[in-house]
């Protein structure tokens, strides 16, 4: 009986679910950002704020283009293989 409660409360989300194309948009969206904020501030070197803005721009960059590439791939379905003859 507890352990149903649990996962009933473990289940509940306050944020809505959100579909596969909403993903896939906010995913070009954040990696054209990272992108335009790396070549903007690869100008501004001098700074030591810059400099570490261009960093973090740069995984951001490479998180977005991992997340965007995930998106993309086939889901994972077991198939059961039939006996033909």
């Amino acid at each position: 009986m507890e352990n149903q409660l649990i996962e009933q409360k473990e289940k509940k989300s306050y944020l809505p679910e959100i579909d596969l194309d909403t993903k896939k948009e906010l995913a070009k969206i954040g990696m054209t950002a990272s992108m335009g904020i790396t070549v903007a501030t690869s100008m501004y070197m001098k700074t030591k704020f810059m400099k570490r803005l261009h960093v973090v721009a740069g995984v951001a960059l490479v998180g977005f283009s991992y997340w965007h590439h995930t998106l993309y791939q086939p889901s994972k379905k077991k198939t059961k293989k039939s006996c033909q003859k």
